[in-house]
């Protein structure tokens, strides 16, 4: 176990990465097509291609799952990852025409510094290519791919994943892009509100203060609209019909306010994507998925910890600082 959502049997991710630019992208990329669902919870969010995801759509299998920074600029990610899927001979058959299945989800990283003048195409379309074409079962973590840009209100923000095993052996793994207009941190840390989910001191072992801090459960938040998502991919080997996929991702959403508080507001644009590869049969439906699902969030809110953690910060002026330059020493 690596301790990544790669951890799940036919899961790969990869990122495109552009530090001039201060963005990125990352693909998590399916061996073969997955059944897939998704949960939106907040107040902004910027999606491609979700629609056909409600278990009353009929594409059943999806390709890639792509999170970016940029905006509504960084969809054209999506593009990419697609492009590269294609050549791979991938996608829906319709009759002789095969296309590639991305659903997409961005975050708001365009005023974080960097060179944003690119001209009259964004990047994100290549970012995307590279991150498909480079996915692997092994990924860093921190300011890479879509978490190249990404903040919280208070420290740097990132990509994190982790993984774990419920007991009957199905495995559920998370990768998200922590963006998020509220903190990760209890205060201004060290301590993160998700140390009681924490494994083997993957995000530094701090615990709990104790006692809390008077101030701890005053919201801090950035206060600027649009500027904010944290968005995650959850995956299972476990066998899930796309209304099963639904419920896992609606389960799965409550990690998100067990790392971040204060979260799923009017600026967020908060989204969870639930994937199955279908590897392993799931058991009795209704326990083994409530099991799965229980233990999703804990994934979920263990990745978002990390994912500050690993980050570093952007080395321009004005740029927020990292968890590590606090508190690394």
């Amino acid at each position: 176990m690596r301790n990544l959502i790669t951890d799940v049997a036919g899961v790969k991710v990869g990122h495109g990465t552009d530090s001039r630019l201060g963005s990125g992208a990352t693909v998590v990329l399916f061996d073969a097509p997955a059944v897939a669902s998704i949960d939106v919870r907040g107040g902004g969010p910027g999606t491609r291609e979700t629609a056909l995801l409600d278990p009353a759509q009929t594409v059943e299998g999806i390709d890639a799952i792509v999170l970016s920074g940029g905006s509504a600029f960084g969809l054209d990610a999506a593009s990419g990852a697609q492009a590269w899927l294609k050549e791979q001979g991938r996608g829906f058959v319709v009759r002789s025409a095969r296309v590639p299945i991305v659903p997409a989800a961005i975050l708001f990283d365009l005023l974080n510094g960097g060179d944003k003048d690119w001209g009259r195409y964004p990047p994100y379309r290549e970012l995307g290519y590279a991150a498909a074409a480079t996915a692997a079962a092994d990924f860093a973590l921190g300011s890479v791919g879509a978490g190249t840009g990404a903040t919280t209100v208070n420290y740097k923000g990132g990509i994190g994943s982790t993984s774990a095993q419920t007991p009957d052996g199905h495995t559920v793994g998370a990768i998200a892009a922590v963006n998020a207009v509220g903190s990760v941190v209890i205060e201004r840390g060290p301590w993160f509100w998700a140390a009681p989910f924490e494994r083997d001191g993957e995000f530094g072992g701090r615990g709990w203060p104790a006692p809390f801090p008077p101030g701890a459960l005053e919201p801090r938040t950035k206060g600027t609209p649009q500027q904010s998502t944290t968005l995650v991919v959850v995956a299972t080997d476990a066998i899930l019909t796309k209304a099963q996929a639904k419920r896992l991702a609606v389960m799965a959403q409550a990690g998100l306010p067990r790392a971040i508080y204060p979260v799923h507001t009017p600026l967020d644009g908060d989204v969870v994507f639930a994937a199955s590869t279908g590897r392993r049969p799931l058991g009795e439906a209704n326990v083994s998925l409530t099991g799965l699902g229980a233990l999703a969030a804990n994934v979920v809110a263990r990745a978002i910890g990390r994912g500050v953690f690993a980050a570093t910060a952007l080395r321009w002026p004005g740029a927020v600082k990292s968890w590590q330059d606090e508190f690394g020493r």
